[in-house]
This record gives structure tokens, sequence and C-alpha cells, in this order.
């Protein structure tokens, strides 16, 4: 059994996104190419991004902290601590509105 505190992972990522040079820190919780489960908890600085990009299978976005809004194509989808995000299945980009951190869960397709 395996146990994180996300409280304590979140503070340390906002701090490290706070003076990287890309305004992002990231660290898999669970999972990773061995497995079909990944979660990860990305750390934004504000007016930071993760770039367009494909979605690698089915996911979810949970919003830990701050504002972030998940844009596709036209559509956007602003979130708040405590919103679940179901990512579209199309390419998409994450902008941090503030500091922010989320729970990136991916279902990797096989």
């Amino acid at each position: 059994m395996q146990k994180e505190s996300l409280t304590a992972l979140v503070r340390h990522h906002l701090e490290t996104a706070s003076t990287a040079s890309n305004g992002r820190s990231a660290h898999t919780i669970y999972g990773g190419h061995e497995h079909a489960l990944r979660q990860t908890l990305i750390a934004l600085r504000a007016g930071s991004n993760l770039d367009e990009h494909e979605n690698p299978g089915e996911a979810t976005l949970q919003v830990l902290h701050g504002r972030v809004t998940l844009v596709a194509g036209e559509d956007r989808w602003n979130g708040s601590p405590g919103d679940l995000i179901t990512i579209p299945d199309r390419r998409h980009a994450l902008e941090a509105v503030e500091d922010s951190a989320v729970l990136l869960t991916v279902a990797m397709s096989r």
C-alpha cells in the first residue's frame, strides 16, 4: 500500500513551479508506462500553460488549488478547487489563471 499527502505535494510543487523557467512542476503519484492507470499532480504558475496536446486515453482533471481553464478548440471549461473536469478526446491545452495544482488521471489506451 502506498500513501501520499496531496496537500504536501501541492505545496512543494507550487513552490517548485514558482521558480521554474517553464512555470510548472509535476509528479507521477501512481502508474507510469507499465500501468493502464496514471495519476499525476501538475502545478502551474499563474499565466503558464500546458501547450495543446493529444489525449493518450480517457482522462479527468481534478482542481486541487487555484483556477485553471481547459481549452479544446473553441470550447473552454473553467475549474476551481473541488471541480472535476472530463477531458475531451481531442487536442486540448491547460491554462493557469492563478497559481494552480491539478490531479490528472489517465486510463491509457492499450
